[in-house]
């Protein structure tokens, strides 16, 4: 702008001088036109660089409030990041105390199971130690009166009682064993163990513990157990709380079904077992059926549920145990889950 201005003068310049040439002094009204359009040139440009002048402070005044803002924004992002550091934290705090009381509400529904269970065994050694009592006794009165074969009998029926003594004492031993790996925190340790074996006893447990929940509540559970799955190395405490929210949920869904039933299924896979539970109950509507592992998500009336149950289940299932996990409809119409454990 400022050099074209300055063009415009030197031709003002260059003309007075022409003139002056030419006219030898003599056109002076020609010269006087030719130095008012210079000043008037020369106003302009004293204008251009004026406002020139004004833009530079206006743009500086305007930079030093743009990086005083800058600088403000950026001690409020600053803020604001520390805040949500600080809530992440709380809310990593909050999800370990929504798991663990999670798994001790699974827990709870595991004891009363456990109540029951433990219950029949105890019952045996109880009565197979009382029977044992008389028969050491009636060994006593063999002996004294020389009766060998009666002895010989005796001591048969009193090594029989304590392999049964032994066999309910170890079962015993097994299900205050399965509640104390439930009850621990953190990950259970890998274990091989019998899966059709490990699924009866979860069943078992669930039930009685339903029963003792809801003593009007009845459902038939049906094994389809392949008898080709045998071991599996799976982390007991983790793969039994997922059975216990699988079966829990399904007799839930049960309560108003009539002829209620839950078929549990094993099969061998190439790759390694699949573990099928579908009941005859209500189903799953499927515009949800894609919701059900969210964590927080529940069709469950307000404190009923954490709507965690299904979400850390999928995580054992899939990242602890490198498995699969869906949801469908079962061939009774109602919720089926399959899950699958590679050998």
């Amino acid at each position: 702008m400022l050099r074209g201005a300055q063009g415009e003068l030197n031709k003002h310049i260059a003309h007075i001088l022409s003139l002056l040439e030419d006219a030898g002094f003599e056109s002076v009204e020609a010269i006087r036109k030719a130095l008012k359009s210079a000043q008037s040139d020369l106003d302009m440009l004293e204008f251009r660089l004026q406002r020139s002048e004004k833009i530079k402070r206006t743009t500086a005044i305007f930079l030093d409030e743009s990086v005083t803002e800058l600088e403000e924004k950026r001690d409020a992002v600053e803020q604001v990041n520390k805040a949500l550091e600080q809530s992440l934290e709380e809310l990593k705090a909050t999800q370990q105390q929504l798991v663990q009381q999670e798994k001790m509400a699974s827990l709870g529904a595991l004891t009363a199971g456990i109540a029951h269970e433990i219950k029949n065994p105890l019952n045996f050694v109880n009565n197979f130690a009382e029977v044992g009592s008389e028969l050491v006794e009636e060994l006593r009165e063999a002996i004294a009166f020389g009766k060998s074969e009666d002895a010989s009998s005796l001591l048969t029926e009193i090594s029989e009682n304590a392999t049964q003594i032994a066999k309910h004492g170890k079962r015993a031993d097994s299900i205050v064993k399965s509640m104390m790996q439930h009850a621990r925190g953190g990950e259970s340790e890998w274990e091989e163990v019998d899966i059709n074996a490990f699924l009866e006893e979860y069943a078992n447990l669930a039930w009685h513990g339903m029963r003792a929940r809801d003593h009007g509540f009845q459902a038939e559970v049906i094994r389809e157990f392949s008898d080709d799955v045998g071991m599996v190395r799976v982390m007991q405490q983790e793969l039994g709380r997922v059975l216990l929210n699988l079966i829990n949920n399904s007799f839930d869904a049960l309560k108003e079904q009539g002829d209620a039933q839950l078929t549990i299924s094993t099969a061998q896979t190439a790759s390694g077992i699949e573990i099928r539970l579908s009941d005859n109950g209500p189903g799953i509507p499927e515009d949800i059926r894609d919701r059900v592992f969210e964590p927080f998500f529940t069709t469950k009336a307000t404190g009923e549920g954490t709507g965690l149950g299904l979400s850390l289940s999928y995580d054992i299932i899939t990242k602890g145990h490198r498995g699969t996990m869906t949801v469908g409809t079962g061939p009774e119409g109602g919720a089926e889950f399959v899950i699958t454990l590679p050998a």
